[in-house]
């Protein structure tokens, strides 16, 4: 049996016994069977996971920078017009509607799932083969994809009420008299939009990488 340790091949040969050889003197020369098998390097398939997790590990960075954004901006929007005296104003602020408080919390508590999810991305890092901490992350990140869209659909509804209003049921658009505040909640729109894209960026790649196993 002769090994090639360099090609990660293995040929086997196998001859015919000298019995047999001896039973014709006349015939051919003794067959040889090859059989080569070809050996995967197990550190190919580690590679492949490593690279994934440390994928993962920056897309959680930069969605746990848009979530807190979203949630940072949407909770100090607050605009009051400077038409009447202080005891008759008009003001504009988040809290001022059910879906935007919402819309602070979930994106509050997206930013910290996702700064205590950081170190369990770094073991998936360090220990790519780990199934258990990619399963957890898997299961979580996908609850927060739902959180996330919730939030800033019901957020993006009030936002084109507010650009556009409705004749049907005489709501008038505010930002032409609230510009600050539309602009604020539309930019904390935008970006609670990129952390669920994220979100499910995230829920792709641990899918695979669990796949893989």
């Amino acid at each position: 049996m002769d090994s090639k340790s360099k090609s990660h091949e293995t040929a086997i040969n196998i001859s015919e016994t000298e019995s047999n050889k001896g039973k014709s003197t006349a015939a051919a020369p003794a067959a040889t069977i090859v059989a080569t098998t070809k050996a995967i390097p197990h550190n190919q398939k580690g590679g492949w996971r490593r690279g994934v997790a440390i994928f993962d590990f920056i897309l959680r960075l930069c969605g746990l920078v848009a979530a807190l954004a979203a949630a940072t901006t949407m909770g100090t929007t607050d605009e009051t017009l400077p038409l009447f005296t202080q005891f008759f104003q008009f003001e504009a602020s988040y809290d001022d509607l059910p879906a935007f408080s919402y819309f602070v919390v979930a994106n509050a508590i997206a930013s910290g799932y996702l700064v205590l999810s950081l170190p369990f991305s770094i073991v998936c890092i360090v220990r790519p083969h780990l199934v258990g901490a990619r399963l957890v992350l898997l299961i979580l990140d996908t609850v927060m994809v739902a959180f996330t869209t919730a939030g800033a659909a019901a957020a993006a509804a009030i936002v084109y009420l507010a650009h556009n209003g409705n004749s049907t049921t005489q709501w008038q658009a505010i930002c032409q008299q609230f510009g600050d505040f539309c602009q604020q909640v539309s930019g904390a729109v935008v970006a609670s939009f990129i952390a669920a894209v994220i979100f499910i960026f995230l829920v792709i790649f641990s899918a695979l990488s669990l796949r893989r196993h």
